[in-house]
């Protein structure tokens, strides 16, 4: 068994009928898909969209509503009838789920990611699979971006897993948005590099249920295989279409859907959490020097390489670290923008002169850095 720990991620486009209500045939299948794979051996983690959907039917919603408190609306009454469902079919083919709502703040802050990784590490050791997902009730950007692609790539990162899943309308990624091609039309089965073609070969917004396209599949690639995870996107409409992607993942046969190969330097569990679950508060700007201290050395970043600073943020907050217009960093500060400011270009043992007080020779040590720039540059 190559894999052993599995995230499947399912759209609401996957689980519902064109109306908008949900297809229970579908969810049938899935539920047993995925106790099939449970029995065998595996442990699975279940990120699934469809609670607006499944709200949109039962409130009388043709089409997707397009203001924000009624889709929460949706999403109030649908997560309580979307578990349920669930429950309901695990239970028949003998298996047990819990429901985890989360949003991003729950993945920002240090204590409930870890508290998250506990409870769902103990789900699974009581046999148990996990159904996550968004808590639309009480989040906006969350809902107006489809995040539960990278939602499902952030928990797979977060549970240490070895393959994501995400379950789609289409299968998989093309040369071209399959809707619009004029010309041949080719699925790309394998790829082991996100590169700008790769990016700009992804469409715009999905079904008219779902949020999301191909775009956010391809941002959840880049965290899952900058994570050590090995993603691939598939079709969720034919009949056992994840066992047989599995099956196709564990023989490395590449002839379904598209997977995306994890990269060989996994990040740590820390620098994973920075990287992916936080939101940068400002900019450092930094001579070249310093960038190729960072970027080639893996140096920590000093107050005397620093040029200039961008935007108001406090110590311990995540701030993005530019050389000329390039990002080639993001790390944890250990000054204030205000006092970074008035240290910047100075040897680090004129900090406490400067402020009157010492904290760190650092500015950004680099245990709490994650560092993307080319080393062919510097």
């Amino acid at each position: 068994m190559k894999y052993k720990r599995i995230v499947v991620k399912v759209g609401s486009s996957t689980l519902s009928n064109k109306n908008a209500k949900l297809n229970f045939t579908k969810i049938d299948s899935l539920a047993r898909q995925l106790v099939d794979l449970k029995n065998k051996g595996y442990e699975v983690i279940l990120v699934s969209s469809g609670a607006i959907a499944a709200g949109m039917g039962e409130l009388g919603y043709q089409t997707k509503p397009t203001a924000i408190p009624e889709q929460q609306a949706c999403a109030a009454v649908g997560q309580g009838l979307l578990i349920g469902i669930y429950n309901k079919f695990f239970r028949e083919y003998g298996a047990k789920c819990a429901q985890i709502l989360l949003t991003s703040s729950d993945l920002e802050n240090r204590n409930r990611y870890l508290n998250s990784f506990n409870t769902l590490i103990t789900l699974l050791e009581k046999d148990v699979i996990p159904v996550i997902n968004e808590n639309d009730t009480i989040v906006t950007n969350e809902i107006k971006v489809g995040d539960n692609d990278t939602l499902a790539a952030r928990v797979a990162g977060l549970i240490e897993a070895d393959l994501l899943i995400n379950l789609s309308d289409v299968k998989g990624l093309y040369n071209a948005n399959p809707e619009k091609a004029a010309g041949e039309l080719k699925l790309i089965n394998k790829v082991t590099d996100i590169t700008d073609e790769i990016e700009a070969m992804a469409g715009g917004k999905g079904s008219f249920v779902g949020t999301g396209g191909m775009a956010t599949k391809i941002e959840a690639a880049k965290i899952a295989v900058n994570s050590g995870i090995d993603m691939v996107i598939g079709s969720g409409k034919e009949k056992n279409s994840l066992l047989k992607l599995i099956k196709m993942a564990e023989r490395n046969e590449f002839n379904l859907g598209t997977t995306f190969l994890a990269q060989p330097d996994r990040l740590s569990k820390r620098k994973q959490w920075l990287n992916f679950n936080l939101h940068s508060q400002g900019k450092i700007l930094v001579d070249h020097g310093a960038a190729a201290a960072l970027v080639c050395r893996g140096k920590s970043l000093l107050p005397g390489g620093i040029k200039e600073i961008k935007g108001k943020f406090k110590s311990g907050d995540l701030v993005s670290i530019y050389h000329l217009k390039e990002q080639i960093a993001k790390g944890i500060v250990n000054y204030n923008s205000a006092e970074i400011d008035q240290i910047k270009g100075l040897h680090s043992d004129e900090i406490e002169t400067v402020l009157g007080y010492f904290n760190k020779s650092e500015v950004v040590h680099r245990d709490n850095m994650v560092v993307g720039g080319d080393k062919n540059e510097y």
